[in-house]
């Protein structure tokens, strides 16, 4: 995990543009370095290829091989000290441990504060 640890590097993983959008420019306000995916599989090859990403922020339903509940339990195995946050505007999914959920409509300061949270638990 690279980055300081009160500001590790997200990958914001969304396929709505302008709700992906949104949240990183509000993680960007907060302080936060992002990255940006559309998939679950553009997700991992981003994970495969780079070393520095310290949170997932991850919707559960998108286009792809896998949705984001598959995508948070593969980074979980895979990546153990990630930070993952999965978030729905549906019913409230199954998570891995050490992971948290936060609904759908959120405001882009609770995923910041969601994150300082989980940094300071950690």
């Amino acid at each position: 995990m690279g980055r300081d640890s009160d500001h590790p590097l997200v990958l914001v993983v969304e396929d709505e543009p302008f709700v992906r959008m949104i949240a990183a420019e509000g993680l960007e306000d907060a302080g936060f370095e992002v990255i940006e995916a559309a998939s679950a599989d553009e997700a991992l090859h981003i994970l495969d290829t780079r070393e520095d990403v310290g949170v997932l922020f991850t919707d559960v339903n998108m286009p792809g091989s896998v949705d984001g509940v598959e995508l948070a339990r593969m980074v979980h195995r895979r990546w153990p000290d990630l930070r993952i946050i999965v978030t729905s505007g549906r019913d409230r999914p199954p998570v891995p441990d050490d992971s948290l959920f936060l609904p759908k409509p959120y405001r882009p300061r609770e995923v910041a504060h969601v994150i300082e949270e989980l940094i300071r638990a950690a």
